[in-house]
């Protein structure tokens, strides 16, 4: 391959990584500038996460076939990815000598990726708005396994006597859950999905990704990065670079190619979800920490993801990239 044809590779990486975190790099302008005061941050998040999101997922989920659903190697490597990320991770913090309490928290930054928000946004951004198809169920899954995981290592090292039925119950309510599974609903039944679904769908698209960017964006906040602990920074290396890894490479060793892969690398390779920080907060565990590796891992992931991206394009693994 000629140098020019890699350095293609690398600029295409880039136009997905790029105009992505751009999005986040103004939401985090606008808050530093006071044009965007933490109150209307919380509302725009709210309308987006209870609204837009759902319905982008809804369009999602409903164009997918699930008569095919047995063969979805890419949903397989990315649950058996977490599952097995988040046991290296707790068991490298055990080694480490971590203390038990924050082990937990270490543990579920480690697994826990911000798919339904960044990674979708990528994946629209990597191959427009038919991504949402492929990615809708692997949100779906991932987001109730997400949630397990988290209850249960957050309450094997806090002590938080969480129940199943609380968790169950949480898991239920959540908008995106339910707005994928009316479109599943509406795929499996004789219906025909109305003809104004995709439109729709990217309209709510451009409206609501950019706009729930920046709101991550706004929510940022830079002390963190200053007074991180060397625990945060290691957090990141297994967010960003060791988890999508194990995940990456179950799926390629199931034989999984082309956009079902790059979807799934970008789901898999988005910093740590904010939720995990509401989680260790509710659970009275180490709130300061628990932000630090939120605000770290979104502002170094725009490098990871671009290496990544750009590497398995490189080996002709991920498709084209629009």
């Amino acid at each position: 391959m000629t140098a020019a044809a890699v350095l293609g590779l690398f600029l295409s990486a880039l136009a997905v990584s790029l105009p992505t975190f751009a999005w986040v790099a103004l939401g985090l302008a606008l808050n530093r500038f006071g044009l965007l005061p933490e109150a209307l941050n919380n509302r725009l998040s709210l309308l987006a996460f209870n609204f837009g999101f759902p319905l982008m997922l809804f369009a999602g989920a409903a164009r997918v076939d699930y008569t095919d659903i047995g063969r979805a190697h890419y949903l397989l490597a990315g649950a058996a990815g977490a599952v097995l990320s988040l046991l290296l991770a707790w068991q490298y913090a055990r080694w480490r000598g971590v203390p038990r309490r924050r082990q937990g928290l270490f543990a579920q930054a480690a697994y826990r990726s911000n798919l339904a928000i960044m990674g979708l946004a990528l994946a629209v951004s990597a191959y427009g708005e038919g991504a949402t198809a492929l990615a809708a169920l692997p949100v779906a899954v991932l987001t109730l396994l997400y949630n397990v995981l988290a209850v249960w290592v957050l309450g094997a090292t806090l002590d938080t006597g969480a129940g199943f039925r609380a968790m169950a119950m949480g898991i239920l309510r959540n908008p995106l859950v339910l707005g994928i599974a009316a479109g599943v609903l509406l795929s499996l039944s004789p219906l025909p999905a109305p003809a104004w679904l995709d439109p729709v769908n990217r309209h709510l698209s451009a409206f609501f990704l950019p706009m729930m960017l920046v709101c991550i964006g706004g929510s940022l906040t830079l002390r963190h990065v200053f007074r991180a602990e060397p625990l945060a920074w290691e957090a990141c290396a297994w967010r960003l670079v060791l988890a999508p890894a194990v995940g990456t490479a179950l799926a390629i060793a199931l034989g999984v190619r082309g956009e079902a892969l790059g979807v799934l690398f970008l789901l898999l390779a988005t910093p740590v979800a904010a939720s995990s920080h509401v989680m260790v907060v509710a659970a009275r565990g180490d709130g300061q920490l628990a932000a630090a590796m939120v605000v770290l891992s979104t502002l170094l992931s725009v490098f990871t993801i671009t290496l990544g991206l750009f590497l398995l394009s490189l080996l002709g693994l991920v498709g084209t990239l629009r």
